[in-house]
């Protein structure tokens, strides 16, 4: 089934990459099985407004790589029907369903990346479990089908000494500023359009790396990593990335490490959880070997 579809003609293909789910959900069928159900949405992007939304219920007997492909040919040719090109790379973190969706991304014939920087899809299961499933006879309250399940206590590494540049600061930047990141010169990263609700006064905190020799390699190895955000572990930050990875930036002295800690706590608060990294030969410089816009979401 597709939900909140945007038929207006184009005459250009919208371009966009995937993010996909497909798991088990708060809601006890009437045959007394837990639903099972397909969500898959597109990557926000500052080529289209628009945004792919797609669901499908999936009978419990049938959780396999068969019915995950027809199902996905199917949001395929609804995508393609609305002007949406055929994305390149589909974004998933459902570590306990990874050989099934995996193989299925492989008889479509589109690249699989395991990655939790799937921002759109987390918000779009969040409306569904706040807005849309406790309104569906069988709902079950509680953990049903959490979020994200991963082996997320492994302990982080530290980043290889290639990749440290010559020297880092904690920096803030505003909304306002994170918002025209679109228009600046970036050679590697990843931006997307900032909510608009948001003040643009509000500061986002953020890592800034700075490397004179060698801010391209670094840049080309951080776009590997797929980071989700920074936190703090004891008086350690850290670089949430791609499954679950971490990996060790830098140890701080306690003070500064509790003041980083409150600010990641305001960004989540009142700036949608929004972080960044940027790279850089050096301070003075208007130009970005890379930027990348992080999102803190919490989850179930």
């Amino acid at each position: 089934m597709n939900i909140n579809k945007n038929t207006e003609p184009s005459s250009e293909l919208k371009t966009s990459d995937w993010e996909l789910d497909f798991y088990s959900r708060p809601i006890i069928e009437s045959n007394e099985k837990k639903r099972w159900e397909l969500i898959i949405c597109s990557t926000s992007s500052y080529k289209t407004e628009d945004i792919f939304l797609w669901n499908k219920k999936c009978p419990a007997n049938e959780v396999n790589s068969i019915w995950l492909t027809k199902a996905l040919n199917e949001a395929l040719n609804d995508a393609k029907k609305e002007g949406w090109e055929k994305p390149s790379i589909v974004r998933f973190w459902r570590s306990s369903m990874k050989s099934i969706i995996k193989k299925s991304l492989e008889a479509t014939k589109i690249e699989a990346l395991v990655s939790r920087r799937t921002f759109n899809l987390f918000d779009r299961i969040e409306f569904l479990e706040k807005e849309i499933y406790p309104k569906e006879k069988g709902y079950v309250r509680g953990v049903l089908a959490p979020t994200f399940t991963s082996n997320m206590e492994n302990l982080p590494k530290p980043l290889p000494e290639a990749v440290r540049g010559d020297a880092l600061t904690i920096s803030e930047i505003s909304i306002g500023e994170l918002k025209s990141a679109q228009n600046w010169p970036i050679e590697f990263g990843d931006i997307f359009p900032i909510q608009q609700f948001i003040d643009e006064n509000q500061l986002v905190p953020g890592l800034r790396l700075f490397s004179k020799e060698r801010s391209l390699a670094l840049s080309a190895w951080f776009s590997c990593l797929e980071p989700i955000k920074l936190t703090i572990q004891k008086n350690q930050l850290i670089l949430e990335a791609s499954e679950d990875d971490k990996w060790l930036v830098t140890d701080l002295p306690e003070k500064d490490a509790n003041i980083l800690s409150t600010k990641f706590l305001e960004s989540k608060k009142n700036s949608f959880g929004y972080q960044f990294i940027s790279i850089q030969s050096t301070p003075f410089i208007e130009k970005f070997a890379g930027f990348w816009i992080l999102r803190d979401i919490e989850l179930i």
